[in-house]
């Protein structure tokens, strides 16, 4: 942001409309590949996304304006959008449901683990060569990912290296009406019809925005308040975002271990999720930080207790629903975040420049922290009234 705000001379409130675009786009892309990878599958669906997201992280390369990069980040977005939905499908299929949280923890990780690599080859590309070169590099690296999905991933049913054994352990810890072979005609709109889907939509709704403004606006904090210079690998951010990978695994495996000893899935989900939002709040004394490593220390406590939430909410639409429409579940509540994640910006950016003006812009960041700290208890209140009864949904109540 640091270095390309410069070479397109944008605001604060350009950078918010940029996110903005990608979020937009988002939001259509998480629905439409939700349902597309329930209807063609979790291998085709998936070759899609990570295509179509390669192709266009590539091309962010070659744009020249404001509008150009914004169009490059719709790209972007439309093929990103595929990967939770598939994802979570795949743990689905592949997972009984007292590991489900812990698998998705492991593989949620890997966006945090990404973040951190990105800190350390983005600005070793940039010195070295250029923004244009970070973009092709790093697009280009989804293909490698490609390969190994291609002639590695199938559904257990079809999967040839799986052992009798170790089929009848995932499908017995799944529902018993999920066969890997039966297909039915899922009635998509009636999703909307159950209490279960709500609290997913508000889950996603009110927590990815954010996170994205924690992944977006981070640097920029640390550039403004401590004079960090991202041009260099940045240790503070590294520390940051390496964080949200032991908050990711951790809050897969504590709502696992609760399950373990015999605690109903879904409670056990919720007892996890009030655990994190009350840490969440910590993130309030921020604003009381005037050493970087304090900051360091209370942002990155704030991010990996969101990815430890954002893991168990995620288990949750496979734990209320079947795997046959998991996908499209995810895409639903995805939509619902990146909708809230185009309306943040426009606070975030607006509220940033209004205090940049007044030149105290660590004002506008502490408000905003204040509101993060306490918006994951607003929503697991209404996650746990929709879902008082701790029932999943039927997959014949779907037809």
């Amino acid at each position: 942001k640091p270095v390309l705000e410069k070479e397109f001379n944008w605001t604060e409130t350009d950078y918010a409309y940029i996110i903005m675009a990608f979020t937009a786009a988002y939001a259509i892309g998480l629905i439409s590949f939700g349902w597309l990878i329930d209807k063609w599958g979790t291998k085709l669906g998936y070759s899609i996304s990570i295509t179509v997201w390669s192709v266009a992280g590539m091309l962010h390369a070659v744009v020249r304006s404001v509008f150009g990069f914004s169009m490059a980040r719709v790209g972007l977005a439309l093929g990103e959008a595929g990967n939770f939905p598939a994802a979570m499908k795949a743990v689905s299929e592949w997972f009984p449901k007292k590991e489900r949280a812990l698998a998705t923890g492991i593989f949620n990780s890997g966006t945090s683990i990404g973040v951190v690599v990105a800190l350390l080859v983005t600005p070793w590309i940039l010195t070295n060569y250029g923004w244009h070169e970070v973009f092709w590099i790093t697009g280009s690296f989804g293909f490698i990912w490609l390969i190994f999905w291609l002639f590695l991933y199938d559904i257990p049913a079809k999967q040839k290296r799986l052992t009798v054994q170790e089929y009848k352990y995932i499908t017995e810890g799944q529902d018993e009406e999920n066969s890997d072979e039966q297909k039915i005609d899922v009635k998509w709109k009636k999703l909307f019809t159950f209490k279960q889907t709500w609290a997913f939509i508000v889950g996603k709704g009110l927590i990815d925005p954010i996170f994205w403004f924690f992944l977006f606006w981070l640097p920029s904090y640390f550039a403004s308040t401590f004079s960090l210079d991202l041009t260099k690998p940045s240790v503070e951010l590294m520390i940051v975002y390496g964080a949200t990978t032991v908050g990711s695994i951790g809050g897969g495996y504590f709502s696992s271990w609760l399950i373990e000893r015999g605690m109903p899935v879904l409670k056990a989900r919720k007892y996890a999720l009030l655990l994190f939002a009350l840490l969440e709040i910590s993130i309030i004394l921020a604003q009381f930080a005037t050493d970087v490593w304090m900051a360091v220390a209370l942002i990155s406590v704030a991010v990996a207790v969101h990815q430890a939430w954002a893991t168990n909410v995620f288990t949750m639409a496979s734990d209320m629903f079947p795997k046959e429409v998991v996908s499209s579940v995810v895409g639903i509540g995805g939509m619902a975040g990146a909708v809230g994640g185009i309306l943040f910006p426009i606070l975030v950016g607006v509220l940033l420049d209004r205090y940049k003006e007044l030149g105290n812009l660590e004002a506008g960041y502490n408000i905003l922290f204040t509101v993060c700290g306490f918006t994951y208890l607003f929503a697991l209140t209404i996650i746990h009234l929709l879902t008082k009864k701790h029932r999943s949904v039927n997959l014949n109540e779907l037809k």
